[in-house]
Formats: C-alpha cells, structure tokens, sequence
C-alpha cells in the first residue's frame, strides 16, 4: 500500500534534476535515508517507480494522482494557523485560481509560518522545510495537495497542470 510519504519522496523526484542518490535526496527532502529507500520500494510494488531507470512512471503516477490520491492520502481543511501556503495558495495554483478572498487560504501548520490559513496536513511533516530552499518541490507538493483537498474545480486546474508538467518531463526526459 502506498503511503502519504511515498507520494512525497515520489513528488521529490519530479521536482528534481539531475543525477541522485538516496542520501542526496533524503537530505533534499528533509527525511532520514531509510524513508527514501522504504518509499521508493513500495512505489515500486505500486508500479509508480523505476528502480531499473531510475525514474518515476510518469504516466502510471498520472493516473494514480488524478484518480486515486485523494482517497490514499485524503486531507481535510483545518483550524486556523498561521504556516506556510499549499494547494491552491501556493504556485503554480495561486496563478491558475482566482481565489474569492472570502476563504482563508490553505496552509501547512507551520510554526515560523507567514501567513495565517486553514490547516493541511502536508504529505510528510518535513515539506514546510524543504521547501524553503526548494521552489520546484513546493510546485509539486501544491499540485498534489490540490488534488487531495480542493474542490471539483481546483482538482480540474491542478490535474491540467499536473498532466502538462509530467508531458513536458517525459518530453524533456526522451530527447
């Protein structure tokens, strides 16, 4: 069974560029080693990921995040708090969502967090820090998170630009 930090380690490899290794990317992540090498086991079982390539089944990772990650990893808006922008509060959505500005935005709790907004738990507790210095792994994380928590309209926006970002890798990725 896949777990919510397998589609996070999962969704660190979409982000990232570039040769890895599984301490490289654990420390990208913010997660001990055995959490990458756990996950991107099981992803294997799930046919999400190729140990032999290397490399995240692009269209077996589309299919399971636009139809089967809200009910593997579902998430729930919280209380206010104030932490860090995810889903549709954070890029690419924040430019592809209008929001009403009636709603406070989603957040990951985060104790040093600037802006004040309903709760998500993010898909593993070290996001709000890896983000930090990794802009291209919040996008990732915004899009999933999107799919996991927003309505029928923002599950549409993030799954369109979920599709795009994963076509333009494999294009990128077969050159």
């Amino acid at each position: 069974m896949v777990k919510d930090s397998d589609v996070y380690v999962l969704g660190g490899l979409l982000a990232h560029d570039g040769a890895w290794s599984y301490r490289s990317l654990a420390e990208r992540l913010r997660v001990p080693h055995p959490v990458v090498q756990r996950a991107l086991e099981r992803a294997k079982g799930a046919d999400l990921y190729s140990a032999d390539r290397r490399e995240v089944h692009l269209a077996h990772f589309e299919e399971f995040a636009l139809h089967a990650l809200r009910f593997v990893a579902p998430a729930q808006l919280g209380p206010l708090t104030p932490g860090v922008p995810a889903a549709w509060a954070a890029e690419p959505m924040a430019s592809a969502i209008r929001s009403s500005g009636d709603e406070p935005p989603p957040v990951w709790p985060h104790v040093h967090g600037r802006v004040r907004g309903q709760a998500i738990e993010p898909l593993h507790s070290a996001a709000p820090e890896a983000v930090k210095n990794w802009p291209e792994l919040g996008e990732v994380l915004a899009l999933l998170d999107s799919l996991r928590v927003g309505d029928v309209r923002v599950r549409q926006v993030a799954g369109d630009l979920l599709s795009k970002r994963l076509r333009d890798r494999s294009a990128a990725t077969s050159r």
